[in-house]
């Protein structure tokens, strides 16, 4: 069972993941693999990977509820072709554990005290922020990584594909005209292309890099309330998205969600209202 999980480590580690993806991969498989040591299970083969094991193995792990679920499917990735080929059943489909409760990201009530907040503190996140509002772009990933290339000659469109986005789907997003007087702020006559728009070269920050300027941040406002984060300007842009037109079918194309169903659970866990007094049956 061992060579098996080292070998499928490995070939994930050669695979176009993200960095964090990898190193999460590494971390919980080595603890899987040191308790497989710790019981002498080292001989056993992937037909004892039994739902006991696994089960045995997460209660042995003092971590929340949320932790336990995503453990549970990193092993579950790890082990899946090698027992799909030997037409095994998952261990891992009869493992039940409990919900955890989202976090609500809380959307701003005053989203532009916040920004100009954000802009004397920072105009990298100021910008970052202006884009998850007005274009409802994820930060960590889509905003980061954004290029001059991703633009229009004049800014008003941006146009992602489906490998650059969570949700798969190619994405043609407008842009705001008070995003597109900051973007004009940051761009050089000289860069274009495939050239960062806060670095200015072709490389990115680093995946950490607007968390970490979030985080310091956070702690020198003084108009940030609990469960305030990055992405609540997305979520408060979604809001408005969906008050304004009352489509679901917008929403889920300019949040770039895979799904319908995915852009009304979206809307549910923001308890926005579907509804109001005029959509009611009357008499």
């Amino acid at each position: 069972m061992i060579v098996i999980l080292r070998a499928s480590v490995k070939q994930k580690l050669s695979s176009d993941y993200s960095r964090h993806y990898k190193n999460d991969i590494v971390y919980i498989t080595k603890q899987f693999e040191e308790y497989l040591i710790q019981k002498n299970y080292t001989e056993l083969d992937i037909e004892n990977l039994t739902t006991t094991v696994v089960r045995d193995y997460l209660d042995s792990r003092t971590v929340s509820a949320r932790s336990k679920r995503n453990i549970k499917a990193y092993l579950s990735t790890v082990f899946a072709s090698s027992i799909e080929d030997l037409g095994l059943k998952s261990p891992f489909k009869d493992i039940r554990l409990p919900r955890t409760t989202e976090v609500l990201h809380k959307p701003f009530t005053d989203v532009q005290a916040v920004l100009e907040e954000i802009y004397k503190y920072d105009q990298r996140l100021h910008l970052c922020c202006l884009l998850a509002y007005g274009c409802l772009l994820r930060p960590h990933r889509e905003i980061r990584e954004l290029t001059w290339g991703d633009f229009n000659e004049d800014l008003t469109m941006i146009s992602l594909s489906g490998k650059r986005n969570k949700g798969k789907c190619n994405r043609i997003v407008p842009v705001a005209a008070y995003v597109r007087e900051r973007l004009v702020d940051f761009r050089n006559d000289s860069e274009s292309g495939n050239v960062n728009i806060f670095t200015g070269t072709p490389n990115a920050y680093n995946v950490d890099f607007f968390k970490t300027l979030w985080g310091r941040y956070k702690k020198c406002s003084t108009l940030l309330k609990p469960n305030q984060t990055m992405y609540s300007f997305r979520h408060g842009g979604a809001m408005k998205v969906f008050e304004q037109t009352g489509s679901l079918v917008k929403l889920q194309q300019v949040m770039g969600h895979s799904s319908l169903q995915v852009s009304l659970t979206y809307l549910r866990g923001l308890e926005v209202s579907q509804l109001n007094l005029a959509d009611m049956p009357s008499l």
